[in-house]
């Protein structure tokens, strides 16, 4: 049996990354202990770590309600069945997000010429109790065509949306008009040095404000303005400590 999933007004998850067992239940530890509102965690699929996300969401509901292991839809097979399905069904994981996928760096990991469309569409079929999330990445392509693939994605069976994170209101609230009644996570992330800066600049492609300051006090500014946007527009907010335990990054936000 999947797990239940509470579907309050706005939900708040933190994502972790599973760089080990014990690093993970640390720092699940310490969520549960200084930040006592947040009832989700997210878990991407990093392949340089020996956890998968689905396990470390496993560990993750040792601690919180809701648990969301990002799926990578180019590692699963369109023709055999979902790998992970068995494990999801008897830890209870009640929901996914299924993203594209980098490619690896590792040549000998098989990958597959599938879209997101697909494997939601694949979970849907196979484990249709479980609420399946899309991503989008407002930095790819053109407003007008992410929307769109945004929108078939949903078509496809995509109960609603976690962002790219955001560091800019303007374009957030321009990407609300656009998805204004559709159920999204609306994503911020601690960015405190030039090397985090670079890699949202020149690898994703991120928007940031010409005044933008790597203080961590400016990017929990940010943070709180994020949540109450997200509040006031009836979405949820979803947040990544980089550097930052998600404590520190959170003080004074949750």
């Amino acid at each position: 049996m999947t797990q239940p999933v509470s579907l309050s007004p706005t939900r708040i998850s933190i994502e972790l990354v599973p760089r080990s067992r014990s690093a993970l239940q640390t720092e699940l530890l310490e969520l549960r202990s200084q930040i006592h509102n947040v009832q989700t965690v997210n878990i991407p699929d990093l392949l340089r770590y020996k956890i998968r996300s689905w396990e470390g969401c496993a560990l993750a509901l040792e601690h919180v309600p809701q648990a969301i292991p990002h799926i990578r839809a180019i590692d699963i097979d369109p023709r055999s069945p979902l790998p992970m399905a068995e494990f999801l069904t008897q830890h209870g994981i009640g929901e996914v997000l299924v993203i594209e996928g980098d490619p690896p760096a590792d040549m000998n990991h098989r990958t597959y010429a599938v879209t997101s469309l697909e494997i939601i569409r694949k979970f849907r079929r196979e484990l249709p109790d479980v609420r399946v999330w899309a991503g989008l990445d407002q930095y790819r392509q053109s407003f007008a065509r992410e929307r769109d693939y945004a929108e078939a994605k949903l078509e496809a069976g995509a109960v609603g949306l976690f962002t790219q994170p955001f560091f800019d209101l303007r374009m957030l609230e321009i990407w609300a008009e656009l998805l204004p009644t559709q159920e999204v996570f609306w994503g911020a992330t601690s960015v405190t040095t030039e090397r985090s800066l670079s890699y949202w600049q020149n690898r994703n492609k991120a928007v940031l404000p010409k005044n933008f300051e790597l203080t961590l006090e400016a990017n929990r500014t940010f943070a709180r303005s994020l949540l109450t946007f997200a509040r006031q527009a009836g979405g949820h907010a979803y947040f990544m400590p980089i550097r930052e335990s998600a404590a520190d990054y959170l003080n004074g936000v949750l």
